[in-house]
């Protein structure tokens, strides 16, 4: 791969805002030299350009350049039920999200899902997603070959459950290790692709379920974990009836030895002080999904509560429950919902946003030395921000009187539509993006 210098002002958070207020780099002239895919050099572009002027510059001035958006809950199945307003999370389920899962059975129709799940994702500037797949092993077969086509960062798996939900979508214990373990040797590590254990939650998965998903981690002990916690106040009551000797619904995966620096559970508006001391102190980390929390009724984050007991948290879209891809979308619900709970919140500010969307989501994943950031030996995953002529955040980045400010713009107003370009590992993504995967 031929090296390139990139122009632009682009900005990014090395480290947590929330724990060092100066965090926030921007460059208004910078440069980044990108080699192979990955950066070997980032500051000023004039003091870039005399070290290498033999290196062809790409120059993407106008607008903001920033590291590639990561996602760290998104459902695979449920890009064709965005939008089910109007319900509680289980309602929700019965109605919305599960007859359209039991449809990825025909691998026809899941590769068309996957498809349009792909394009929403990198169409919104996510480079890095870890994904609820599907119940069928052949579907998450399907999506491993659609993301490895379009390069996407995919941390993924199997989801299973053996009770409380469709016929169909039920395994058994053995099965769910079998089909597991074939699709972690199938696709772990392979290109850009991750494998991610996925109980879909205790609520609909029993002992056994939990128990095989602990195996698979055991095996291969650099899986990532994911599932559900604490979302919803009657799916934490059913989860107390289901698992009367748990402490709380941690405990559920505490029990089974699913709980460590490996997981990311979403969620988690409903904790105890226990469950949050456990998931610092075992470095697991939390999803925070502030869209689907306020479109299903959820709850609000205590974001405040989790930085205290120093539990790591990042942010995701949770499509379809959440409403769209977006992560700029994300994070401006993210900072409303805060603001509203008053004293129990947190003010956001443009810099907390970028790095939830951003760095944190690569801590929470375990990819923290590839992804995240610009620093050099990084890879060049980026999103270059440059809205339409004419509109409104248009007419702030011309006129913003610093990056930060026109950051701030892009969280309140950006949609996929202002993303000009994207970059995974050094390649540009934008053909793919407006409609040719």
């Amino acid at each position: 791969m031929t090296p390139v210098l990139y122009r632009a002002t682009f900005l990014h958070t090395p480290e947590s805002p929330f724990t060092h207020p100066g965090a926030l780099r921007v460059h208004e002239d910078g440069g980044l030299l990108v080699s192979g895919g990955v950066i070997q050099a980032s500051g000023d572009f004039a003091a870039l350009h005399a070290a290498h002027p033999e290196v062809p510059v790409a120059d993407r001035r106008g607008g903001l350049l920033l590291p590639g958006f990561i996602d760290t809950h998104v459902h695979l199945p449920q890009v064709r039920v965005i939008g089910g307003l109007g319900l509680p999370l289980l309602a929700w389920l019965e109605e919305c999200a599960l007859p359209e899962e039991a449809r990825l059975a025909n691998p026809t129709y899941a590769r068309a899902v996957a498809q349009d799940f792909l394009a929403g994702l990198l169409g919104a500037g996510t480079t890095t997603a870890l994904v609820f797949g599907s119940h069928f092993a052949s579907a998450v077969d399907v999506f491993f070959e659609e993301a490895a086509r379009v390069g996407l960062r995919a941390v993924a798996g199997q989801v299973v459950s053996d009770r409380l939900l469709r016929d169909e979508l039920h395994t058994t214990p053995e099965r769910a290790y079998a089909e597991g373990k074939a699709l972690i040797e199938r696709w772990h590590g392979v290109g850009r692709a991750l494998y991610a254990v996925t109980p879909r939650f205790s609520l609909s998965a029993s002992e056994g379920i939990l128990a095989a998903c602990a195996a698979l981690m055991t095996e291969f002990p650099d899986v990532r974990f994911t599932s559900h916690i604490n979302e919803n106040v009657r799916e934490v009551e059913v989860v107390r009836g289901l698992f009367p000797g748990a402490r709380d619904y941690l405990d559920t995966y505490e029990r089974a030895g699913l709980v460590s620096h490996r997981g990311v559970l979403a969620h988690n508006l409903h904790p105890s002080d226990r469950e949050l001391g456990v998931l610092a102190e075992r470095g697991c980390a939390v999803a925070h999904c502030p869209c689907s929390n306020s479109a299903l009724g959820s709850g609000f984050f205590p974001l405040r509560r989790h930085l205290a007991a120093g539990v790591q948290v990042a942010l995701g879209s949770d499509v379809g429950g959440g409403t769209g891809f977006s992560l700029l979308k994300e994070g401006l619900q993210a900072h409303f919902m805060q603001n509203l709970m008053g004293e129990a919140g947190v003010l956001l500010s443009p810099a907390h946003l970028l790095y939830l969307a951003t760095r944190a989501g690569a801590q929470a994943l375990g990819l923290e030395a590839q992804v995240g950031s610009f620093e050099p030996g990084q890879q060049f995953d980026a999103v270059h921000l440059q809205p339409l002529p004419g509109t409104p955040l248009d007419a702030v980045f011309r006129h913003a009187a610093s990056p930060e400010r026109a950051l701030a713009a892009a969280f309140a107003t950006g949609t996929p539509a202002d993303i000009a370009g994207v970059w995974i590992g050094g390649q540009p993504v934008q053909a793919r993006v407006q409609g040719r995967l």
